[in-house]
């Protein structure tokens, strides 16, 4: 799909965003059990069926009673009551409480009717046959009533949760044995390039360890996806084109690094160009060089840049909240957070800058961290933020309140 230019003759990072945002429509959605859901996207609202606790149930080991049998309980002047009853969590029946007697019960067992209270353990001298109350107990007290957490018809997870453990346990606990989840994007990451090896391999001259393609299949699972990679492509258009052709069926979308700028060599842009994919330079930095579009009218198609940090910043920017969107997440951006600068900073004018940084929750400041350079990985792993400097702006003085995207 065609996108307009700015007035520097580049693509704007937000016409960028949007065309990549065109691309995945929503996954489909499919019903999988619990175990299967961690990650995903809830389809639907889930609305619980019965309340939380499903019953009056006991939040102390201790004796059932009823309060104004233990009024005048004290250390001083116990009330002694006989133990007509045990109450085990998972006993199935609750025989009734009669007056001045106590059921002796455990922690989440169901309080049983005629009684208003639980005293603990702790003031009783614990007995079996007969037990010593040593307090007294407010109606109401150590008890957890039916439906106080959660009412029958409440919506307890929204359409669009992220599903996480908590969220799966409270799904759990409402009796949900499967969900709606909206399907794990398919991400194929290409990697392309004569000069890559396996890492761990002996290293020739003129080669490097392939290293964007293991770390955008982590970003993809990272956001939810579901990623394959294919490595060590050569930079030959005929190979590029028969690396693909077993996966067109069974991907959503497909990834390459590298071989997308003005070069000679540049075999991703070959083997694309007339068949769906768009090729374009948008306003930022790292990460100029971009492509996207439809492979042959079938899968998506996003080409990033080759040097790492380009790599990197291009799928946080352009790929996560499109593949998060597309998985049905309602989180599908990073978080953001406006922070004070520590430190100034020179910025080339006419593109959106991405700098690495050091993000303080504590004070609310923001340090760059390593080099502009998009080829300087290591600062990239120790980062926990971007920066994100508007078009505009060539200089920030150190005090200056600055966006941040959080990536930790």
């Amino acid at each position: 799909m065609p996108h307009a230019t700015g007035p520097s003759g580049l693509t704007p990072v937000r016409e960028h965003q949007a065309w990549v945002a065109t691309l995945l429509p929503p996954a489909p959605v499919e019903s999988r059990p619990l175990t299967d859901c961690l990650g995903l996207a809830l389809a639907e609202d889930l609305v619980a069926a019965i309340p939380l606790p499903p019953f009056d149930n006991s939040a102390m080991d201790g004796y059932a009673v009823r309060s104004v049998d233990v009024t005048e309980a004290s250390p001083q002047h116990p009330v002694q009551l006989p133990v007509s009853e045990d109450l085990p969590a998972g006993r199935l029946d609750s025989p009734p409480l009669l007056p001045g007697t106590a059921h002796r019960i455990m922690t989440g067992a169901q309080v049983p009717s005629g009684a208003d209270a639980v005293v603990p353990v702790e003031r009783t001298d614990g007995g079996t046959a007969e037990v010593q109350v040593q307090a007294s107990a407010q109606p109401g007290a150590h008890v957890r009533r039916a439906g106080e957490d959660v009412q029958v018809g409440t919506a307890v997870l929204a359409a669009g949760a992220s599903l996480g453990p908590t969220q799966l346990g409270i799904a759990a606990a409402v009796g949900a044995a499967r969900l709606p989840v909206r399907r794990p994007i398919r991400v194929l990451v290409l990697s392309t390039g004569s000069e890559l090896v396996e890492p761990g391999s002996p290293l020739r001259t003129g080669q490097i360890y392939e290293s964007n393609g293991l770390m955008l299949a982590a970003a993809v699972r990272d956001a939810g996806g579901k990623p394959e990679l294919l490595r060590f492509v050569p930079d030959d258009v005929d190979s590029f084109h028969a690396a693909l052709a077993p996966h067109l069926e069974t991907t959503d979308l497909i990834i390459t690094s590298g071989g997308v700028s003005a070069g000679a060599y540049e075999v991703v842009k070959d083997a694309l160009s007339g068949n769906g994919v768009e090729f374009t330079k948008v306003a930022m930095q790292p990460g100029m060089p971009q492509g996207a579009g439809h492979y042959r009218g079938g899968p998506a198609v996003v080409t990033l840049p080759g040097n790492p940090v380009s790599a990197m910043v291009s799928f946080e920017i352009f790929v996560r909240p499109a593949l998060r969107r597309a998985a049905g997440h309602r989180d599908a951006e990073r978080p953001s957070r406006q922070a004070t600068l520590t430190r100034p900073l020179e910025i080339p004018a006419g593109k959106r800058q991405y700098r690495r940084a050091l993000f303080d929750a504590a004070d609310g400041t923001v340090t760059p961290h390593g080099g502009p350079g998009s080829h300087l990985l290591s600062a990239m792993a120790t980062a926990n933020c971007l920066l994100e400097i508007p078009e505009e702006i060539t200089e920030l003085p150190a005090g200056s309140t600055v966006d941040v995207l959080l990536m930790d």
